[in-house]
């Protein structure tokens, strides 16, 4: 039996040191701001304030995915090393990564007969992306074939909670996610919307919140209702560059619920480039997503 390399991309927003200690292969996504690309590094060459205060000046941000020779290259270096490949990849709903992956895979197994290759959508994003992919990644560290891991990861990614408020709306608006018209008035009636992720890795509106901290507050309470008590609970926050917040959420959680781990991390400018400064967004293992 080929041992197993475990994948996934940046989009994923882990810390860095995780991802090495878990021994996972990081695909970069590709973010442009003001004309230039750059490959997202889990914040390794850039700080999270500098690209944040960038958007905040008004710099111009979009993202380009990953292409199939892209692919086709880091799945032929894994499968020539004698190892098969389990890759979880960002949510199909959100990007083309996904499809342009699965391409791939079909070149590099034509290529290598002998070569496995599993591809997860995991309908999800940033660190819902990133939960499912540090216990998947335990899971290959602790000897799980191809194929009892892959369908681990299947089984579980509809159970990982995606939560999250944004700071400003125009973000949205101009990711086609919100109309003009709502943009300008939640901005001027300090509404913050609350937002998940659906079965399909879709983002969807679910309710409205007057001001940063109530939207806090809403968050919290998602999670002390929904978490799964017998998961051994770990949450995740992401952040676009307001660290209070995501530690006043972090402590609200904590009075309720006993959280066995806690990872908080500033979103990377692939999710930031469409979420913009100030989101918060939270991460917990629960019983579904509806």
């Amino acid at each position: 039996m080929r041992p197993v390399q475990f994948v996934t991309d940046s989009s994923s927003d882990l810390p860095v040191e995780l991802t090495r200690e878990l021994d996972m292969h990081i695909i970069p996504l590709t973010y442009i701001i003001n004309g230039e690309a750059k490959q997202d590094d889990l914040w390794v060459h850039t700080q999270p304030a500098d690209f944040y205060n960038q958007m905040r000046s008004g710099a111009s941000c979009s993202t380009s995915q990953v292409t199939v020779n892209d692919f086709v290259q880091h799945f032929t270096s894994i499968v020539e090393s004698g190892k098969d490949v389990l890759y979880l990849c960002f949510s199909s709903a959100l990007s083309g990564t996904y499809n342009a992956a699965v391409l791939a895979s079909k070149n590099v197994a034509a290529a290598h007969p002998e070569a496995r290759i599993k591809i997860v959508d995991t309908r999800s994003a940033s660190l819902g992306e990133g939960l499912l992919a540090y216990e998947t990644a335990l899971k290959v560290r602790e000897g799980g074939s191809l194929g009892e891991v892959y369908d681990w990861a299947e089984e579980n990614k509809l159970l990982v909670n995606h939560w999250f408020t944004v700071g400003d709306l125009e973000y949205l608006r101009r990711g086609g996610r919100i109309s003009h018209f709502t943009s300008t008035v939640g901005s001027l009636l300090q509404v913050k919307p609350i937002l998940r992720v659906d079965d399909e890795g879709r983002l969807v509106s679910y309710s409205k919140a007057r001001g940063r901290k109530r939207s806090i507050d809403e968050l919290a309470k998602h999670c002390i209702s929904r978490i799964d008590p017998n998961r051994n609970n770990i949450i995740a926050i992401s952040h676009g560059d307001c660290e209070a917040d995501a530690l006043e959420l972090q402590a609200a959680i904590k009075k309720e619920v006993p959280v066995a781990k806690s990872i908080i991390r500033a979103t990377g400018p692939v999710i930031g480039s469409h979420s913009g400064p100030e989101t918060l967004a939270l991460f917990f293992w629960g019983g579904g997503r509806d």
